[in-house]
């Protein structure tokens, strides 16, 4: 949702900044990769470490990048295609550092119950999935747009999450981690039901590469 609804109010703060990186000569893609690079850096360093708070404030930081980019390559006359690429592998390199150092931190520092650390694992591989079921159904020419736990949401629960447990907040990892669950695992559902019932849906697509095709 906030990735659709959240860019407008977050232009006064990424527009001046993306200008200030383009007036100094740093191209969108290296914005990109330092993002990521550090972004990962904090989540396997201070999580594990149990610098909780910390590693929540500084991702929230560095994970503002991720807009920063994309409007320095709007503000050169729009984005390249590798750009894009870079841009959606960092996310899910990013997204995947996070909960793994989140889910490394509950069964190494939390002391946390097996079916919390089984939904923390559920919250990483629905953090994909989600993103590729867009990518993959944009690729066959789809649209999917929205859903109820994109990104942002995904980033503001998890680091709000760590955070107030760092700043001793009894179980909000815990409240964190389940609220992910659910919201992601209907985010896959709902992004599966957008592609179901869109325009084409059951069009028959060309066999794989390699594969037998019969008559």
């Amino acid at each position: 949702m906030l990735s659709v609804k959240g860019r407008k109010p977050a232009a006064v703060i990424v527009e001046p900044v993306a200008k200030l990186f383009a007036k100094a000569g740093i191209s969108p893609n290296a914005v990109t990769t330092l993002g990521a690079a550090i972004t990962i850096g904090i989540a396997v360093v201070l999580i594990p470490t149990g610098h909780l708070f910390a590693a929540a404030v500084w991702s929230g930081i560095f994970a503002a990048f991720d807009m920063v980019d994309g409007t320095m390559a709007r503000l050169r006359g729009g984005g390249t295609k590798y750009g894009a690429t870079l841009d959606a592998t960092c996310d899910r390199l990013t997204d995947g550092a996070l909960f793994a150092a989140i889910t490394w931190w509950l069964i190494y520092s939390y002391d946390a119950s097996q079916t919390l650390v089984a939904a923390s694992m559920v919250v990483l591989v629905c953090s994909q999935v989600i993103s590729y079921i867009k990518a993959r159904a944009e690729a066959s020419g789809f649209k999917v747009n929205g859903g109820l736990v994109e990104r942002p949401e995904r980033l503001i629960i998890g680091l709000v999450g760590i955070g107030l447990q760092g700043l001793g907040v009894p179980y909000a990892v815990d409240a964190a981690i389940w609220l992910l669950l659910a919201g992601s695992v209907f985010t896959v559902w709902q992004r599966l039901h957008m592609v179901k019932h869109s325009r084409h849906a059951k069009d028959i697509i060309a066999a794989p590469m390699g594969a037998k095709e019969h008559p």
